[in-house]
């Protein structure tokens, strides 16, 4: 990936900031958004800057605010002259019981995980097809198998599920568009899952532990470089759970 760009939403931390280290490490060019995390994004830009100077900036937006999305790509075309990819990793997380959904959830669920990729992907879409790109969606193993207490959140990742294959269609043949679909990675970081419910998630996956940030990153970067004739198609990086879900 020496001299592409790519940018990451929600880069600053967690499992996008595992992303950005390793496709920086294969030589890519980094654009990190955040939206709060703006001493994390800055940490990280240094740190990538110095490993290979002028290689990574910030980029701040309030992804639910959809005027902010083609300023987040013109930004990243501006500063680096080219936009080869996109992961599409930003997202909110929380349980909205039935009974309990209101438009605010509703707001925030479907707008960070379905309506900011599609017009993020529609922003970056002319530069993709010239550079003959690549996007890659994180979506979630429970878009296609729900969780208990996340319906909405659910049918946001189901929605960019479907997302993904669809834009694979309309942005074929010069980008593809795949999706990686995480199981248990990192637990959030509010304590919604207290330790007994990780052990029961843990001991139900068939390799019988959590995976790591970096197990997305890689599945992320083959994905981009390593797999020229693979769109419209999602990997669970799960440890086997789905196999027995």
């Amino acid at each position: 990936m020496i001299g592409k760009t790519v940018l990451i939403t929600g880069a600053a931390k967690r499992v996008g900031r595992s992303i950005a280290r390793e496709l920086h490490g294969a030589g890519a060019n980094i654009g990190v958004h955040y939206r709060a995390a703006r001493d994390a994004a800055n940490e990280l830009a240094a740190e990538l800057n110095a490993s290979r100077p002028d290689s990574a900036f910030c980029l701040h937006a309030d992804l639910l605010d959809t005027t902010a999305l083609s300023e987040l790509v013109a930004a990243t075309v501006n500063h680096f002259g080219r936009l080869d990819a996109l992961v599409n990793n930003a997202s909110s997380f929380f349980a909205t019981p039935l009974g309990d959904i209101d438009e605010a959830a509703w707001s925030d669920l479907i707008g960070s995980n379905l309506k900011a990729p599609l017009f993020l992907t529609q922003a970056a879409a002319p530069h993709l097809r010239h550079a003959r790109g690549a996007v890659v969606n994180i979506t979630d193993i429970h878009a296609e198998r729900p969780l208990a207490g996340y319906p909405l959140y659910c049918a946001a990742k189901a929605g960019l599920l479907g997302l993904t294959r669809a834009l694979a269609i309309e942005l074929a043949p010069e980008v593809r568009v795949n999706a990686v679909a995480p199981g248990p990675i990192l637990w959030p970081e509010d304590g919604t899952f207290d330790s007994e419910t990780r052990a029961r998630i843990e001991e139900h996956t068939l390799l019988g532990h959590a995976g790591s940030p970096l197990d997305i990153a890689r599945t992320v970067r083959f994905l981009f470089n390593d797999a020229p004739y693979v769109t419209g198609q999602v990997i669970n990086v799960d440890g086997g759970r789905t196999a027995h879900l």
